[in-house]
């Protein structure tokens, strides 16, 4: 039986860690760039995820004169989305096998992540999971902050009801802006202020939907 409560997921830190794949993609440019520029390591990257790329430029290459590191670091946006598709993040144990569960419980899954035009469908290909996806919104194709991304999604499919599922402050306050439970993702890269729900693993996500959502009817 179809749920009446759609699933949408944040990407990075939630549903995989692309970070390593993202920092061999931004390091061949940054080679063909300049062969000066220093390498990232995966430490780099997870240390800028979810900043624009403007603010990545100047946190990571702040030596360079700004006209240049907008130029190397716009091809590094269009680059990685090229490069994940056949290099894919690392996904988090147990994704493919928790998504076909709610699937089969009846959910309809989503994802909005605050990225470049490409990046969600570099996962999706890249990842093999693009059967298990409805939807996605992207920052880019839209112009929209993450939680009238989260409000497009369920307009467009039809739902009144969702839940958000993310691991940083930012997803949270994207979940209350969308006026939607938040479900905190604690084993990835960021933390929250007093959650709907926790999961420890990915994998707890089925009982973790159940006991809020039995909660939300008593």
């Amino acid at each position: 039986m179809k749920q009446d409560t759609v699933l949408i997921f944040d990407l990075d830190g939630t549903l995989w860690d692309s970070a390593p794949a993202v920092a061999e993609a931004w390091n061949e440019v940054f080679r063909e760039a300049d062969a000066n520029l220093p390498p990232l390591t995966t430490e780099d990257v997870h240390g800028v995820m979810g900043m624009t790329m403007a603010e990545i430029g100047r946190v990571l290459q702040p030596q360079l004169a700004p006209e240049k590191r907008e130029a190397v670091f716009e091809r590094c946006c269009r680059y990685e989305v090229e490069y994940l598709q056949t290099h894919t993040g690392r996904l988090y144990p147990g994704l493919r096998e928790t998504m076909e569960e709610m699937r089969r419980r009846g959910f309809t899954l989503a994802i909005v992540s605050n990225c470049q035009l490409g990046y969600v469908d570099a996962f999706l290909k890249g990842s093999g999971m693009g059967d298990l996806f409805d939807d996605y919104e992207e920052w880019e194709r839209t112009g929209k902050v993450k939680g009238e991304n989260i409000r497009l999604v369920m307009e467009r499919n039809g739902f009144r009801k969702a839940l958000y599922i993310g691991d940083t402050r930012k997803d949270q306050e994207a979940a209350q802006l969308a006026g939607i439970p938040f479900l905190h993702a604690a084993y990835g890269f960021g933390e929250a202020e007093k959650p709907d729900g926790i999961l420890r693993e990915l994998t707890e996500l089925p009982d973790a939907v159940d006991r809020l959502l039995n909660k939300k009817h008593e």
